[in-house]
């Protein structure tokens, strides 16, 4: 089934036309996403988030909620699911919010398919824009995806989630191989070399 008939597709707020130029002209501070938030597996990292000052008091259409899907419309193109925590974030225009209204489809499943390299490889022949690729929405709504039952759905969830978790250890683990590589053979050079 195509995505835009199981969901509800819009882009982010083009910022310029609320931002406020001056504390006098500030109506509210917002929390935004930016691109420097996301990473490459469809997760939030550690940056901290923006505050973005509006002249005017933003539509809710504009915000987070859990259990949408946040979709990043430029090159690599990757899907977040929202969870509870990271609900009432502002989006700007170079994300698209996906809200699923077909209940046979759970927004993890969403998200997950939508980051499959098959979907990029995909996504990237309709780009638009020569030195970044991007998509739009009308692309994007005409993404096919595969229908399958809930419990399988639950799975692949499960799965990806033990999947993440595992990587995110591995890299944690290399790091602190890579400290205690240059601890030993600094001491063992006998010097406190920075490289």
């Amino acid at each position: 089934m195509k995505l835009g008939s199981i969901s509800e597709i819009r882009t982010g707020m083009i910022l310029s036309r609320k931002r406020a130029d001056s504390e006098f002209e500030k109506a509210e501070t917002y929390k935004l996403i930016a691109i420097k938030n996301v990473d490459e597996e469809g997760l939030f990292n550690n940056e901290p988030f923006e505050d973005f000052d509006s002249n005017d008091k933003l539509d809710q259409v504009y915000f987070t909620k859990e259990g949408d899907i946040l979709f990043r419309l430029s090159h690599p193109y990757t899907a977040l699911y929202i969870g509870k925590l990271y609900e009432n974030l502002l989006i700007p225009s170079h994300f698209a919010k996906i809200r699923i209204k077909d209940h046979r489809y759970l927004p993890e499943y969403v998200a997950w398919y939508l980051n499959r390299e098959k979907i990029k490889r995909e996504l990237l022949r309709y780009q638009t824009g020569s030195v970044v690729p991007t998509t739009n929405i009308r692309i994007l709504s005409s993404l096919r995806i595969k229908a399958m039952d809930k419990a399988k759905q639950e799975s692949i969830i499960n799965y990806n989630k033990l999947y993440l978790r595992e990587k995110s250890l591995l890299k944690r683990l290399m790091k602190e191989n890579e400290r205690l590589n240059k601890a030993i053979t600094n001491k063992l050079i006998g010097g406190k070399d920075n490289d």
